[in-house]
């Protein structure tokens, strides 16, 4: 039986430095999420002037602590997807040590991609990395277990079709039953209506990005115990709330350039389109989470806002910022891959 109390614990972090870096590099890589990922939920709650920029990242970092806790809580399904999805076979030690370079390699694409102003994708990283880290100590693809990772593509498309399309359907539904009412009142309305969706969006990108990292940290548990896999075991609570605590703090550190290059850059958004926007994004990840499917909260969020923009016309996209964070997601798998797969190498070869 797998150990998972917090004494056990923290005793093998004391005692096991592979456990302690991967520990690091993972409550490193939720802190840079929090920071990098989650001021997409709250982007265009602050460009149509309903909150102002801290008040909305404090308010998105607490509901993205209760998004981890909560969620975690009552489906677990993404945590155990990410667990599940490779194999990095029976030698744990060093199966420990490609995790961390896994790690390693999201970091550090994500801190460069954030640098300039860039909405990243650590969900993408994360299973980027995973994968190039699998494939460095099985060497081979035998080590991807494609049963999982095919909820991977399914997510692509979930996130990017649902998204736009349920952020088209609901802006156009609004404007139909708002088209004969006073604009005054209506953009009242809306104002306090889009501080709900903004909680509700931060809600689900700490449920679908918390889970992601805490089924890594939970890996990594399973490694020091001896085992291979997670299988049949449950979440602690308290690996959920440290996690959920660290994301939050994640957050409260903000992300303005992103907030601008989301609400701003892409599209010029109203209230209603803002609202639309959010409740559609906090949709699709709701689904997602539930299904067990591993989404980009950034990717939901993006084509959320396209489809609401696309209720007037096509032109009111910014298309070249479209471009622009398209080309970050087509690198980030092989970008990931390839650090993770050459620090895995390196890391075995080292230690």
């Amino acid at each position: 039986m797998m150990d998972v109390s917090f004494t056990y614990f923290w005793q093998q972090v004391t005692s096991n430095p592979a456990l302690a870096i991967t520990v690091l590099l993972t409550l490193g890589v939720i802190f840079v999420n929090g920071w990098t990922d989650a001021p997409n939920a709250i982007a265009t709650c602050v460009t149509t002037r309903c909150l102002n920029a801290r008040t909305a990242i404090m308010l998105s970092a607490a509901f993205n602590f209760m998004g981890v806790l909560i969620m975690t809580h009552i489906n677990s399904a993404v945590a155990s997807t990410i667990s599940g999805m490779v194999d990095f076979g029976g030698d744990t030690q060093n199966a420990l040590i490609a995790l961390c370079a896994a790690l390693f390699s999201i970091v550090v694409y994500s801190v460069m991609a954030a640098r300039v102003g860039i909405p990243t994708s650590e969900s993408h990283s994360l299973i980027a990395g995973l994968t190039g880290a699998a494939i460095a100590i099985q060497n081979g693809v035998g080590g991807i277990n494609m049963d999982e990772w095919v909820k991977v593509l399914y997510g692509l498309v979930l996130s990017l079709a649902l998204g736009f399309l349920s952020g088209w359907c609901i802006c156009k539904l609004l404007t139909i039953v708002c088209a004969g009412m006073n604009r005054r009142k209506t953009n009242a309305f809306f104002r306090v209506a889009q501080i709900f969706g903004a909680a509700a969006m931060s809600f689900m990108h700490g449920a679908q990005d918390g889970q992601k990292f805490i089924g890594v940290l939970f890996l990594g548990m399973a490694f020091c115990n001896g085992q291979s896999s997670v299988a049949g075991v449950i979440i602690p609570t308290w690996l959920m709330l440290l996690c959920s605590v660290v994301m939050g703090l994640g957050t409260s550190v903000g992300g303005e350039k992103i907030i601008k290059s989301v609400g701003m850059d892409m599209v010029k958004l109203e209230k209603y389109q803002g609202f639309s926007s959010d409740i559609a994004a906090a949709f699709c990840l709701l689904l997602s989470s539930v299904g067990g499917i591993p989404v980009s909260t950034t990717h939901t969020k993006t084509s959320a806002i396209m489809g609401v923009g696309a209720v007037k016309r096509l032109s009111a996209i910014n298309f070249s910022v479209v471009k622009e964070m398209m080309l970050t997601w087509v690198f980030t798998f092989p970008g990931c891959g390839l650090i993770s797969f050459v620090m895995a190498k390196l890391f075995m070869a080292i230690f």
